[in-house]
């Protein structure tokens, strides 16, 4: 498991629960101030509220740093002064996954909303402010060192809002939210490599922003490409005509560089695909919505890119066991048999 450290405020008297967190967030290496948003006539904004709630994490990926956050409204300053007392020259980036924000530098603002980015620099003063309802996000604090575009370029995106919907944006935005939503399948040993392959994904995220060509090593671009290759197989994976040649094709690159893309990790190409099909059935099969378990086994088969039936049935038995059809049908026996017990 990853190392990560957590604040929540459900842990602590109610009365000094925001004091806490300004007062965490105050000590950080990039120090912020911070400011509850009253919400109605009786608030003071010079008065802390007399609850609030903060769930923090922080996961450490060697130089980089991931922290998923909930957390009521408030408005978060980054002035000259806190840039005086420490300025760690980092970028940080904002995966706004729930709610609502708005950044402010001088004279400038962007507005940004679910699955935006949001861009600045702990070496620049600004102020954000959240809606009125709790914010979700997943921030990223990466040193600009490991940006790898000149500086007059990587400071274009300051201030920006870029999209986690669409290209690069979406393959680091689900990166980010599997990475926070369990790091328990990774050991200490891959957190530099995880942040490695954070970086070279802001990297990319930035140079498209900007239209720049980023100074990614060799390595760098294959892990990028890998990842953006593994996503176009999960989106095509009902297509049966999904082959390594129409995968090669559809990024521009020969079969021969594709397969040794995987190899890096040890895989196959049709390994990989076969896996997320019969990872993706397997989950349909013991999913218990009504519309799943009415529709017949072949076709939820030939949904995943298995339009044969003995097929499906001689590729899911070798990965698990037992048949499709044998599997669903003790899945709902276990349940009608659980129902069975409650109704006692």
């Amino acid at each position: 498991m990853l190392h990560e450290s957590v604040f929540r405020t459900v842990d602590l008297p109610v009365g000094g629960r925001f004091e806490a967190w300004a007062e965490l967030l105050g000590k950080t290496h990039a120090p912020m101030g911070l400011s509850p948003i009253p919400l109605s006539a009786a608030d003071r904004p010079d008065h802390p509220p007399a609850d609030y709630h903060a769930h923090q994490r922080l996961i450490a990926l060697g130089d980089v740093t991931i922290w998923p956050a909930t957390f009521d409204p408030i408005v978060f300053r980054r002035t000259p002064k806190l840039i005086r007392q420490s300025d760690p020259e980092n970028f940080h980036l904002s995966l706004l996954l729930r709610g609502e924000g708005a950044a402010t530098w001088g004279r400038q603002q962007v507005a940004y909303g679910a699955q935006d980015f949001h861009v600045n620099c702990t070496s620049m003063a600004y102020e954000i402010l959240t809606g009125t309802e709790p914010v979700t996000t997943v921030g990223i604090e990466i040193p600009r060192s490991l940006v790898a575009l000149p500086a007059r370029h990587a400071d274009q995106v300051i201030g920006s809002r870029l999209s986690g919907r669409e290209g690069v944006g979406t393959l680091l935005a689900q990166f980010l939210m599997q990475l926070a939503a369990d790091t328990t399948p990774y050991r200490p040993s891959d957190a530099p490599r995880l942040g490695t392959v954070v970086a070279d994904l802001v990297t990319a995220l930035f140079a498209h922003a900007v239209d720049a060509e980023p100074r990614l090593t060799p390595e760098a671009h294959g892990r990028t490409l890998l990842l953006n290759v593994k996503a176009f197989i999960r989106r095509h994976l009902g297509d049966p005509e999904l082959t390594p040649t129409t995968i090669a094709a559809a990024h521009h690159i020969s079969r021969s560089y594709l397969h040794r893309l995987f190899q890096a990790e040890g895989l196959t190409v049709g390994a990989y695909v076969r896996d997320q099909r019969l990872r993706n059935a397997y989950r349909d099969l013991t999913d218990p919505d009504p519309v799943l378990r009415a529709t017949p086994v072949h076709a939820i088969g030939a949904r995943w890119g298995f339009p044969r039936a003995a097929e499906f049935s001689r590729a899911f038995r070798t990965a698990y066991g037992v048949p499709p059809s044998e599997l669903r049908r003790g899945v709902t026996s276990s349940r009608v048999a659980g129902s069975g017990r409650v109704a006692k």
